[in-house]
């Protein structure tokens, strides 16, 4: 059973950066895909970026050139480092698994493994 944890969320003025882990256990990441995504009050939960079992990367429009997801298979950890933060990016995000596929997603109801989420707010 793979477990995700979150770290990293906090408040951050605008223009700012953070940088978020998610930290995996019961698995090595080598075997799945790894998302991220975020839920703002009020709204669906959206996809932000993904890093895929063989390294391939993929970006939501509105995060492209300011957010870049990696990880470290080593520490069995993903992070999404967010620069130039914007109000609008104030969310609660979230990292998730599932079992690497040939077909990339960006939706939710595609992965299995969800952590509890971390809260990112951005004041102007």
């Amino acid at each position: 059973q793979v477990q995700l944890v979150e770290s990293g969320g906090r408040l951050v003025q605008a223009g700012g950066s953070l940088r978020l882990s998610c930290t995996s256990s019961g698995g090595s990441i080598d075997f799945y895909d790894m998302g991220w995504f975020r839920q703002a009050p009020g709204k669906e939960r959206e996809f932000v970026a993904s890093i895929w079992w063989n390294g391939h990367t993929y970006y939501v429009d509105f995060v492209q050139g300011r957010f870049t997801v990696s990880r470290d298979t080593a520490t069995n950890t993903v992070y999404l480092q967010m620069n130039s933060l914007k109000v609008e990016d104030t969310a609660v995000y979230y990292c998730a698994a599932r079992q690497r596929q040939w077909e990339p997603t960006t939706r939710a109801s595609d992965f299995a493994y969800w952590g509890q989420g971390t809260q990112v707010t951005v004041s102007s």
